[in-house]
């Protein structure tokens, strides 16, 4: 009997951890979903955004997410956000080479700090600065309407822009 217990226990446990597992592979039924954004830019480069979109749910950007702590933001959800770019650009006049990478941030209240990571293939919370390619800080701006869940804008301009919550940060590539 205590066998009878003992495996029905086990075989519960494991097929609830596979369904657990199904479930994260899925990302459309994570609370953050998946998005992306590809757009061609005025110089020829063509950039793709992989991410996923938290939702403010009547929180503040600075306190409760996203804090103005001076610490790594993973600009997303779940895995790391992945800025590919076809070709060499500059982002806010500092070179860039073509590929992939994670792409973090410093929040802060006036200026938003924008870190191109080489490791861009992991969980969104696994970061080491050694890996970063590039920083640059930009200005914040209030966004023209709020948005509940973070959205990434590519402008053919070469403008690219994240607004979330009444929040927008944006860098240029050229």
């Amino acid at each position: 009997m205590k066998k009878l217990i003992l495996f029905t226990f086990i075989t519960a446990c494991l097929l609830t951890a596979f369904n657990a597992s199904a479930q994260m592979s899925d990302k459309s039924k994570r609370p953050s979903p998946p998005d992306t954004v590809k757009g061609t830019i005025k110089s020829g480069a063509t950039i793709q955004i992989d991410y996923s979109q938290p939702a403010i749910k009547g929180r503040t950007i600075g306190k409760e997410i996203a804090p103005f702590d001076g610490k790594i933001w993973r600009t997303g959800a779940n895995e790391a956000t992945v800025f590919e770019v076809s070709k060499d650009v500059k982002v806010e006049g500092k070179e860039l080479p073509a590929g992939k990478y994670g792409l973090y941030s410093i929040p802060g209240e006036k200026n938003w700090v924008i870190v191109f990571n080489k490791t861009w293939k992991q969980w969104g919370t696994n970061y080491t600065e050694a890996d970063d390619a590039l920083r640059v800080t930009v200005e914040t701006e209030k966004a023209p309407k709020f948005t509940e869940r973070l959205k990434f804008v590519i402008e053919p301009s070469g403008k690219v822009s994240f607004l979330w919550g009444d929040t927008r940060v944006s860098f240029k590539v050229k």
